[in-house]
């Protein structure tokens, strides 16, 4: 396997572990999982530096749980073979809504 193809198949099994990472992320007041929610914007893994980037939101800016949330995703992102740094940012932009929600959590939360 070339060097490429070896980088774009680390880059695919770190943002699969990463997503599945994510999924076991739960808003203490919402029973559903934050990457369902919608909450993450960007997971990219970058292999030549050996740094996960994830933006993630919060379903309010004032959310009561933000510390808690951002503390649980840091620790599980960082448990993921491969990756030496993770840099976690908290993005505002765009809003989230709830159209941003998976169809499981729609269904899940009673909005479908």
């Amino acid at each position: 396997m070339n060097t490429a193809a070896a980088a774009a198949d680390e880059e695919l099994r770190v943002t699969e572990k990463a997503v599945e990472m994510l999924r076991t992320v739960y808003d203490p007041e919402i029973p559903v999982n934050i990457y369902d929610l919608g909450l993450i914007y960007k997971i990219d893994y970058d292999v030549a530096d050996k740094t996960l980037h994830v933006d993630m939101t919060l379903t309010a800016p004032s959310c009561p749980a933000a510390d808690f949330l951002m503390e649980d995703v840091r620790q599980k992102l960082v448990s993921i073979e491969g990756p030496e740094k993770v840099d976690l940012r908290l993005v505002f932009e765009p809003e989230w809504n709830q159209d941003m929600m998976s169809e499981e959590a729609k269904l899940e939360l009673g909005f479908l």
